[in-house]
Parts: structure tokens; C-alpha cells; sequence
């Protein structure tokens, strides 16, 4: 499937979903919303893509009403009967990663040791990266600008020239969680299962890869031009996918000088996301091949360098590159 393919499915998966989840849209009214992330966050879904959900209550405080425990059980259960119904693979993790958030939880986490060990750092970041409103969309539409907002509480004193750094260091920790959790995750695999492994490494170097640097190449595009980032902008970047957001960036001036790069990059993608079709058994067998496997890794480096050439090219010589980079 290519993207457009991808994203037709996707929007017609969510409106088969919201069709089954009456119930629990009725239970998160006003207090609660249910976001996508991966494929479906990123509107690249197939039909053997599974359904990576998060359930966050839109409270900005301690004090503020959340979901109940036993309301957000209720919210689950609807989840799985509908996931099950569109024959949707089950969650990942048997409902591990199928957990509430609040807000308020999400913020104050910031820099904490538990931010990674609650996977707030993950609900956090994805949320604002690559999610997409299942339901609630105006709980989740609060959220994200609340979470953002988080990171640019010092604008007010450096409008003119505000560098988003606190945001932008947290997305660089996110890539690099990322990465460390892929060798720790699969350092043991041998035998059957290092075909798996490359699969894995194959996905971190795209679509992980995107989820993080089309976000950087387009808060570094906006810099460029205005010399400053506002809030306002960020929230619009992040209410684009991934992809959307290379798209996007091929008819801003800044980006001009990085054109070539951008385009290989869409190509480079859309490619990977036919290769990723299917079951993982089927891709995995792609990658018991020694030769295709070379050919498959190589091209996964060369979407990394066009990402590393774009941003050199458009960040060139401004202070927001040098933060991306030292």
C-alpha cells in the first residue's frame, strides 16, 4: 500500500471504530479523550496494523476531575470489543501500554527519574508527535496545547527570538529512549528471531526516525524565517502528521535549499511503507535473506543522512541547529 492508500484506509478505520465506541464515547465527555499513535497515529495504517491507544483525562491539575478507575475499565472494554469486531490485532503488550494519563501527570513529570518508568516521557511526546483524536477530540485538542504550552512557559520573556529548546532537547531524549530500548529490547535475539531484530531497526530508522525529525525540520524551518517559535505555531505543526509535515515543508522559502532532500525523503517513505506491508512474519522474511537485508538496511541509512543533510542545510548557521546538534 502506499501512503495515500495508507492514510484512506486509516480515515476510514477510525470512522468503523468511532461507530463501535458509543459507549465510550458517552463515558469520557468532557473529561477524558482517546488518542492514536503509531501507524494509525501517523494515518499510515494497513490491515495488519495493530492499534497503539492512549486514554488521557484533560485535567490541568491535581484537583481537576479525571476518568474513573472503573469508568476508564469500562472505556477499555469497549475498546477491545471494537478493536476485536474490525479485526484489528489485539493490543500489544496483552493491554500492557493500555493505561490512563492525565495531563497534569504528563507535565509535572517533566524531568523527573519516573518519566521514563511511567512512560509519561512516551505518552507525552507521542501525543503531540503522532496522535491522532480517536475520541474526544476536544479534550485532546486541550491537551496537546497544554502540554506544549509546558514547554514554551518562558516565551512571554523572549518572544522576538524564542528558541524552543526545552521542547526540542526532550524530543532528541525521545529518539534516543528510543534507540536504547531497541538494543537493550533485542540484544538477545539469535537464531529466528534476528530477522525480527532487523525489522525492528528497519522501523526505528523510519517511521521513529520521522515521528521525531519532521517535528525538528519544521520548528528549525519556522526559526529561519521569523526567528522566533510560538505556541501557536507549534500546535499547528504538531496537528500534521509526520508525512503531512515533509509535504508541508517543500513550499516554505527556509526549506527551498533542502528541497532535494525533502522530496528523497517522501520517496524514501513511501517506499518503506510498502516494504512494511503485512504480516511481521512476512516482512521479517524479506530479512532472512542476507543480500536483501544489506539492501534494505543501506536504504534506512540513506533516509538518515537525507534527515541529517536537510537539517544542516536549512538550520544552517542559526542557534536553534546548534542546540538540535551540541
Amino acid at each position: 500500500m502506499k501512503l495515500h492508500q495508507r492514510r484512506e484506509f486509516s480515515a476510514a478505520q477510525f470512522l468503523k471504530l468511532r461507530d463501535k465506541l458509543e459507549r465510550a464515547s458517552e463515558l469520557i465527555a468532557g473529561t477524558a479523550c482517546v488518542y492514536a499513535t503509531g501507524s494509525y497515529g501517523r494515518m499510515e495504517a494497513g490491515p495488519d496494523s495493530d492499534l497503539d491507544l492512549f486514554i488521557l483525562s484533560h485535567g490541568n491539575s491535581a484537583e481537576e476531575p479525571r476518568l474513573s478507575r472503573l469508568d476508564e475499565t469500562l472505556v477499555k472494554a469497549n475498546l477491545i470489543e471494537a478493536t476485536r469486531a474490525l479485526g484489528i490485532p489485539d493490543f500489544d503488550g496483552d493491554g500492557r501500554y493500555l493505561v490512563g494519563h492525565t495531563v497534569h501527570g504528563l507535565v509535572e513529570s517533566l524531568g523527573k527519574p519516573e518519566d521514563d518508568a511511567d512512560n509519561t516521557l512516551t505518552a507525552r511526546l507521542l501525543l503531540v508527535l503522532e496522535g491522532k483524536p480517536l475520541l474526544g477530540e476536544e479534550s485532546y485538542d486541550a491537551a496537546m496545547r497544554g502540554v506544549l504550552a509546558a514547554y514554551w512557559r518562558d516565551f512571554e520573556d523572549h518572544a522576538d527570538q524564542f528558541e524552543p529548546a526545552f521542547f526540542v532537547n526532550d524530543v532528541l531524549r525521545l529518539w534516543r529512549t528510543f534507540c536504547v530500548n531497541f538494543e537493550a529490547r533485542t540484544r538477545d535475539y539469535s537464531g529466528p528471531k534476528r530477522a525480527k531484530r532487523r525489522v525492528k531497526n528497519f522501523k526505528l530508522k523510519h517511521s521513529r526516525m520521522l515521528t521525531c525529525y519532521s517535528t525538528l525540520l519544521c520548528l528549525l524551518t519556522e526559526f529561519r524565517e521569523r526567528g522566533t517559535v510560538t505556541l501557536d505555531i507549534a500546535v499547528d505543526i504538531t496537528r500534521t502528521s509526520p508525512t503531512e509535515r515533509l509535504e508541508r515543508l517543500q513550499a516554505r522559502p527556509a526549506a527551498k535549499v533542502a528541497e532535494h532532500e525533502l522530496q528523497t525523503l517522501v520517496a524514501i517513505y513511501d517506499e518503506f511503507l510498502q516494504i512494511s506491508a503485512g504480516s511481521e512474519a512476512d516482512v521479517a522474511a524479506r530479512f532472512e535473506d542476507k543480500e536483501e537485508a544489506v539492501r534494505l538496511m543501506a536504504d534506512a541509512e540513506r533516509f538518515g543522512d537525507q534527515i541529517a543533510a536537510a537539517l544542516r542545510k536549512i538550520g544552517d548557521g542559526t542557534r536553534l541547529h546548534r542546540i538540535m546538534t551540541v
